[in-house]
C-alpha cells in the first residue's frame, strides 16, 4: 500500500513521533494506521516529538578541529537537565554532531540534521536519543572559524566555548586569549567595533546621571568622558584586564606579543532562553519518573 503524506500527518498527530519514524513505521506496516502506532509506542519514539515544547536550556557546547587548528566549530546542544548534559550517551551525539558540521561545513542548522550519523540523519539520531533518555534534545546553533593565523580554543566546563582568531603569538597566546573571553566576555575586539548608536546610548544614559549630580557643565563633560572610556574599556577585549595579569590590559598583552585580534565567537550553553527553576532533587525524580 502507497504511503502518502496523509497519512504520515495523521500518524504524527496521534502520536507526536517524528516526520520520518510515522514513514518509516507506515511502510514497515504496509500502511495500516493502528498497527504503526503500535510500532512507534513498541520502539519508543511514540512520545518523542511531544517532548519538543519542554524548555532545553542545559546541555554542552561541542568542540571540533581540524587542519592542524586552522579549523574549528562549536556546536550548542540542549537538553532539559544539567543530569542528562552529564549522560554519556548525550555527549556523544554532541560531539558527532560538531564533527558533522566540520567535515560536511552545512549552511544553517537544517541542513546540518540532514547530514548522517552511522546510518540515520542527525535528526533520526536526535529523536533515538530523545525517545532513549527522556528529555527534550535540541540542536540550537553553530559557529565555524577557519584562519590563517592561530585559532584559540577553548570550553569551559562544557558551558562556555570560544573561538578566537589571532594573528601573530604563538598557541599559548591564543588559548589564552579564548580563556579570557570566556571568563569577562566582552562584547567587542575594541573600541572601534562598538556600533555609533550604542556609544550614542550610553553617553545619554550618562550624561543624564551626571547631570542629576549638579555639577557645572564643564566637570559634566569631564564625567562622562571618563566614564564613557570605561564602559568601553569593560565591553571590549582590548579594554579589559588580561584575565591571567590584571596589571596589564589584554591591548598591552598583544603589544608585548606582537600580535592581534581578528575576531572571536563566544557560546553560553542556553544564553536567551528561559530557564525552568529546578533543584537537583527534582531532576533527579524527574529521570526516575522517566518524564
Amino acid at each position: 500500500m502507497a504511503v502518502t503524506a496523509a497519512m504520515v500527518k495523521e500518524l504524527r498527530e496521534r502520536t507526536g513521533a517524528g516526520m520520518m519514524e510515522c514513514k518509516k513505521a507506515l511502510v514497515e506496516t504496509d500502511g495500516d494506521l493502528e498497527t504503526a502506532i503500535e510500532f512507534l509506542r513498541k520502539s519508543g519514539l511514540a512520545q518523542a516529538d511531544k517532548k519538543a515544547s519542554r524548555v532545553a536550556a542545559e546541555g554542552k557546547i561541542a568542540l571540533a578541529l581540524a587542519d592542524g587548528g586552522k579549523q574549528a566549530v562549536m556546536v550548542e546542544i540542549n537538553c532539559e537537565t544539567d543530569f542528562v548534559a552529564k549522560d554519556a550517551s548525550f555527549i556523544a551525539f554532541a560531539d558527532a554532531v560538531a564533527s558533522n558540521t566540520l567535515n560536511d561545513a552545512p549552511a544553517d542548522v537544517d541542513a546540518l540534521m540532514t547530514t548522517s550519523i552511522n546510518s540515520d540523519s542527525v535528526e533520526e539520531a536526535r529523536q533515538a536519543l530523545i525517545s532513549k533518555i527522556g528529555e527534550n534534545i535540541q540542536v540550537r546553533r553553530f559557529v565555524r572559524e577557519s584562519t590563517e593565523g592561530t585559532l584559540g580554543a577553548y570550553v569551559h566546563g562544557g558551558k562556555i566555548g570560544v573561538l578566537v582568531d589571532v594573528s601573530g603569538g604563538d598557541e599559548e597566546l591564543a588559548r589564552d586569549l579564548a580563556m579570557h573571553i570566556a571568563a569577562l566576555n566582552p562584547e567587542y575586539v575594541s573600541a572601534d567595533d562598538v556600533p555609533a548608536d550604542i556609544i550614542a546610548r550610553e553617553k545619554d544614559i550618562l550624561i543624564a546621571q551626571a547631570e542629576s549630580s549638579g555639577k557645572p557643565p564643564e566637570i559634566i563633560e569631564k564625567m562622562v568622558v571618563g566614564r564613557l572610556r570605561k564602559h568601553l574599556s569593560g565591553i571590549t577585549l582590548l579594554g579589559q584586564p588580561f584575565v591571567k595579569d590584571g596589571d596589564i590590559t589584554v591591548a598591552k598583552l598583544l603589544e608585548q606579543k606582537s600580535a592581534s585580534v581578528n575576531g572571536f565567537n563566544r557560546l553560553a550553553v542556553g544564553e536567551g532562553i528561559e530557564k525552568k527553576e529546578e533543584n537537583f532533587a527534582d531532576e533527579v525524580m524527574q529521570q526516575v519518573s522517566g518524564g
